[in-house]
């Protein structure tokens, strides 16, 4: 029996855009009305207010919409952003998808419906399952899952078994997932890491030794220089934006470099101030570079040229604290300003006139997102980076370092815990002695690997706690081909999504309790942890009232599982169920980095992290310190088409729709649009709102994408901006950044063809 189609990607609407001129400025009145809105249409006044009150607070949760840490001191009333609104908002719905939806609705008839519109239903309330030719998902008992998953896992070829991880997991989940995947005898953890920032950690770790940002927030509040590249605080992560406005307060300077001028960088207007809200706001940026899709690289070699010909280089750190100064003083001298020129889009007096700003500031920070992680020369770009910042010492002081900006809510403190494809001889020694198994030293796959693999027949089970995987995923056709292969697919899920859609031949949805939630288990309730994009780890309690009754934790989940495969030994999983604190004491024993790790937590605002580079400066590096790294001069080239990068809109948290507009680009009513130079329109005569296709082409194999709206737009010529995950589909499979194997998502070529 065989199943009706399904569809992989989002339905094509009829889509009524409308365009008006971008905005100035950002947050204000009227993301403070708009968080309202949607708290009280989701959840009601009361629940609103309630959720309102606790987020991001001392004994609160941690808002699932991103990892920037909240402030030691100082707290506002209400310490989130819109964007977080609709994320904490949406989980405390109050709508339900329960079994009676499952049976009047098809896996098929659901695929036709929109993403915003499956996000809509609201919390699934029970345990369903799909079987092998089924249309329907029907309900399910727990323990039956559980034994379904069990009987569907060969411990005898664990290396067909892969076990994903989304960044809203718990550091207390995270570890145990990972250590659920060693037992079972594999380290194939691809996680949403691999997606993002997998190019910050491979080339931290190489340039600095540690994968991870060095500042605190504090540090912001004293730098002179904030560089904040190829990324979108405005609408990824706009808590971000109160910590640049108390840089640019005390003195300090905003540089914006992407090839997009978003609103965010022009004026901030702090919600929670109300001089913010009814004046002026900040100005954030002080000037913007405009440089080229995949033109970042260039751009920082051209600004060490003009540091290393003003000869400011802080010397003292450099002997100290360094390694291959000289090959790399080479390096620069002998790169070219005409490719530079070329590469980057900037002229070489432009590139000078700001690189004699860089070269006198004492405290810098570089911020940056996926608008460097996501090339095919990625892990070299951020080698670029953190060159710069060792020619001025940047390390080790107040007021300077790295800050790779992660946008999920724990998808660095997944990663400090365990969840890791390319584990470390050292850590699982300590596991492995803390547990009484033997985890494997073979390498696992990424997410990339994991489709590929799919592809080629090599799995049979995945399991993914949180997440989206195949909207997520690049390529989406051969992810949702491969994902079709597998026999079994489970999603640890709060809300309905389209990897509920395209499945194994068998397929499980398995409820969780949202972070809003209490979590009581055994020994009482429960609290768990996360760990910041600045190496804070600290508590999220939740204190609604779960969605259903049918619901479990993460943790007991994952414990459940444990126990069905494996029974109490060696591991009692039924421990770290009933009482979180013994997950932690077994984190504490197994993870430098978290003595008194129970106690810590408890304390207000949590605890940091040790950080090499900015408690010392110390460097985990094989030289024992950090690592000038040259390489060669690359770019994308295009001669033919276009440069594509796929981009969020405001109404939208990673996969996740929540409406139709982006505000702030002024673009309202439509997701299928194509931000493209004006003059590149005229060139090709194209009008605003007239419809396009699009095709990438690479190793000869073409993909489609049908009807585009272009918005005219202040991007750099030959490069062209879109939405994902619908441009997903163009994104090669195979096209990943060297090293990190991240895809390539912000620089496809593609070409246009006229309808």
């Amino acid at each position: 029996m065989s199943r009706s189609p399904v569809r992989a990607t989002p339905p094509i609407e009829d889509e009524k855009l409308r365009i008006k001129k971008p905005a100035s400025n950002v947050a204000g009145i009227k993301a403070v009305a708009n968080s309202f809105k949607i708290g009280i249409q989701e959840t009601g006044i009361s629940k609103t207010l309630k959720t309102m009150r606790t987020v991001n607070r001392f004994n609160g949760f941690d808002c699932p919409g991103c990892a920037w840490p909240d402030p030691d001191n100082h707290r506002s009333g209400f310490e989130f952003c819109e964007n977080g609104a609709k994320a904490f908002a949406t989980e405390a719905t109050s709508s339900k998808v329960t079994p009676d939806f499952f049976a009047k609705y098809s896996i098929t008839s659901l695929s036709e419906k929109s993403d915003m519109w499956l996000d809509k239903q609201g919390r699934i309330t029970q345990p369903m399952y799909l079987h092998e030719g089924s249309s329907h998902y029907t309900e399910i008992e727990w323990n039956d899952a559980f034994q379904l998953i069990s009987q569907s896992i060969n411990l005898e070829t664990p290396e067909r078994i892969a076990l994903y991880t989304s960044g809203r997991c718990s550091n207390e989940a995270a570890f145990l997932w990972g250590t659920l995947a060693r037992q079972i005898g594999t380290n194939n953890l691809p996680d949403c890491s691999n997606m993002c920032h997998e190019s910050s950690g491979v080339a931290l770790s190489q340039s600095i030794g540690i994968g991870k940002g060095t500042v605190t927030l504090d540090d912001f509040e004293h730098a002179d220089l904030v560089i904040v590249v190829g990324q979108n605080p405005g609408t990824n992560h706009p808590r971000m934006l109160s910590a640049l406005a108390s840089c640019k307060r005390n003195g300090g300077s905003v540089l914006s470099i992407n090839p997009l001028e978003e609103a965010a960088m022009k004026r901030f207007k702090h919600p929670q101030e109300i001089l913010g809200i009814l004046g002026k706001g900040t100005q954030i940026a002080d000037d913007h570079i405009p440089v080229r899709i995949n033109g970042d690289s260039a751009l920082f070699k051209g600004f060490a040229k003009v540091f290393l010909d003003n000869g400011t280089q802080n010397m003292n750190f450099i002997q100290s604290n360094t390694n291959g100064y000289d090959a790399f003083v080479n390096h620069i001298n002998h790169t070219e300003w005409d490719e530079i020129e070329r590469i980057s889009g900037i002229s070489k007096d432009r590139i000078q006139e700001i690189g004699n700003i860089i070269s006198k500031s004492k405290r810098m920070i570089v911020c940056w997102a996926m608008g460097i992680t996501q090339h095919k020369n990625s892990v070299h770009t951020i080698h670029d980076i953190v060159n710069l910042l060792l020619l001025g010492g940047h390390f080790g002081r107040l007021g300077a370092g790295v800050c790779p900006v992660r946008g999920h809510s724990n998808v660095q403190g997944d990663r400090t815990v365990g969840i890791n494809h390319h584990p470390s001889e050292a850590f699982l020694t300590s596991l492995d002695k803390e547990f009484g198994i033997n985890s494997p030293r073979t390498s696992g796959v990424d997410t990339v690997r994991l489709i590929q693999g799919a592809l080629n027949d090599q799995f049979d089970v995945l399991l993914c706690m949180g997440g989206n995987l195949l909207s997520a995923m690049s390529d989406t056709n051969a992810t949702a081909e491969a994902i079709s292969k597998l026999d079994l697919t489970v999603q640890i899920s709060t809300k309905l999504n389209r990897s509920h859609l395209i499945t194994g031949k068998r397929a499980l949805i398995l409820p969780c309790l949202g972070r809003t939630e209490i979590d009581q288990q055994e020994s009482g309730p429960q609290f768990v942890t996360v760990e910041n994009s600045m190496g804070v780890v600290h508590s999220s309690i939740g204190s609604l009232n779960p969605a259903s009754d049918l619901l479990k934790s993460e943790v007991a989940i994952t414990c459940s599982i444990g126990n069905a495969l494996f029974g109490s030994k060696p591991i009692n999983w039924k421990t770290f169920e009933n009482n979180y604190d013994s997950i932690r004491d077994a984190i504490e024993r197994v993870i430098p980095g978290f003595e008194d790790y129970n106690k810590r937590v408890r304390i207000r605002g949590g605890f940091y992290l040790p950080n090499g580079p900015r408690d010392g400066p110390n460097w985990n590096t094989p030289s024992g310190t950090a690592e000038f790294i040259s390489n060669e001069l690359s770019t994308i080239e295009h001669n033919e088409g276009y440069v594509m990068m796929t981009i969020r809109s405001h109404d939208q948290y990673n996969t996740t729709i929540y409406g139709m507009d982006d505000r702030y680009r002024g673009i309202y009513k439509a997701r299928r649009i194509v931000l493209m130079n004006p003059n590149d329109m005229d060139e090709e005569g194209i009008l605003p709102s007239d419809e396009i296709d699009l095709i990438s082409i690479f190793s000869g194999k073409e993909r489609y994408a049908e009807q585009w709206k272009v918005v005219p737009y202040s991007i750099p010529r030959g490069n062209i901006a879109t939405y994902f995950p619908e441009a997903n589909v163009l994104i090669p499979l195979d096209s990943v950044a060297e090293s990190s194997n991240t895809p390539t998502s912000k620089s496809v070529v593609v070409k246009i063809v006229r309808r």
